[in-house]
């Protein structure tokens, strides 16, 4: 076993079931509501609070505070969706305070005073072909600016991936533990036409089903592909989708398996040609009628793996897959808005899952409005003593 790794080794052995010195501690970020919140009691600053995002100098700062040693989520981010996106306006206003709002997927929403839920879906823009054509289809296409304008964090700076973060990159010594985002294959589409629009379109049309699936897809490809030919070095590749709710999926298992399932596994193929053969994917709810999928097309580390009222966990996994799957999450936050005791339970819970090899306890989600600092700061130094 190897003393003083740096973080990056830490994680790199794990995820390949090597030997390592200690336990990296890793978040997957926080609700802004929890920043102010903290802001507000003077556990930071305002300006952290305000000016934070995933990977970011404030993100750095945050953690550092907390007692984090990284955040998942810290990925260089390729513009894998619509660009340009919608203008987001005010539709209608309503008297009691709340509105109908164009967002930037362009689809109608209900925002109300006050609540930090999704917000409920009125109007979708995509609703045809005619639709896709004028207003979606143009959108999805690529062009280099969407590679040139994803950025690095260099020395507490926000460096541009073609004018010095892809040397950064390069420097195999670099402790910071850094990923390529590889987009949407889904999620995304789900967000513009619905979870009922894409049930119906699967039968009302599915030639466009299929064309907007592979237009995504290969949207998603190019910028990957871009990315890696800047000679920037990465330790994974992550794909972002949240397409299952508390029971399952959001599309049937069949259907995204034949359909989605190739477009995976051409762009893991294309990582691991470039030595990247890690790769997560962020999912909430109830995953797992799609894992087979993920797994047979390149995808092997779930993420965040949330515990919520189905007991999520990687161990059924690893007696169905073996060590091709690893994991990042699984750990219930909920603890944070409770006391040390239910903290202490839940360190001693995810030992045996630690134990099995290829895991890293990580926040099953954004670290909420209810958390206590305090609790926070008591995990990571419980973790720190037991791992």
């Amino acid at each position: 076993m190897t003393s003083s790794m740096t973080n990056r080794q830490r994680i790199n052995a794990i995820l390949h079931y090597q030997d390592y010195d200690r336990l990296p501690i890793v978040h997957f970020g926080f609700w802004k509501e929890t920043l102010a919140k903290w802001a507000q009691e003077g556990h930071l600053s305002q300006d952290l609070a305000d000016n934070w995002w995933d990977g970011g100098p404030a993100d750095v700062e945050i953690s550092k505070l907390l007692g984090f040693d990284t955040n998942w989520y810290a990925n260089l981010h390729p513009a894998t969706g619509l660009s340009p996106t919608f203008d987001p306006h005010i539709v209608k206003e309503f008297p009691d305070g709340s509105k109908h709002v164009m967002n930037t997927d362009g689809v109608v929403v209900l925002q109300r005073p006050e609540a930090g839920s999704i917000p409920g879906e009125i109007e979708h823009t995509l609703v045809d072909r005619a639709s896709w054509e004028e207003h979606y289809k143009w959108r999805y296409q690529f062009q280099p600016e969407r590679v040139d304008n994803a950025h690095v964090l260099v020395n507490d700076k926000m460096v541009p991936v073609n004018q010095g973060g892809a040397e950064f990159l390069r420097d195999q010594t670099r402790d910071y533990h850094y990923g390529v985002f590889c987009g949407s294959l889904y999620g995304q589409i789900r967000n513009v036409i619905g979870v009922e629009g894409t049930c119906y379109l699967q039968m009302d049309d599915p030639e466009l089903f299929d064309e907007i699936i592979d237009t995504v897809a290969d949207l998603c490809y190019k910028c990957v592909e871009g990315v890696l030919a800047t000679g920037a070095k990465f330790d994974f590749g992550h794909f972002w989708e949240d397409i299952c709710f508390k029971n399952g999926p959001l599309i049937s298992p069949k259907v995204f398996d034949a359909k989605v399932g190739p477009h995976y596994k051409r762009i893991t193929d294309l990582l691991r040609k470039h030595d990247i053969d890690i790769v997560s994917l962020d999912c909430d709810g109830k995953i797992d009628a799609l894992v087979p999928t993920w797994v047979n097309n390149g995808v092997n580390t779930m993420f965040p793996i949330e515990v919520g009222t189905w007991d999520a966990s990687i161990a059924p996994w690893r007696e169905q897959f073996g060590k091709e799957i690893r994991g990042v999450g699984g750990m219930n936050k909920t603890v944070f808005a409770r006391d040390k005791a239910a903290i202490d339970q839940e360190v001693q819970r995810l030992k045996p899952l630690v134990e099995l090899g290829g895991f890293i306890p990580c926040p099953d989600h954004r670290i909420a409005p209810d958390a206590k600092w305090d609790l926070v700061l008591y995990y990571t130094e419980k973790m720190r003593q037991t791992f």
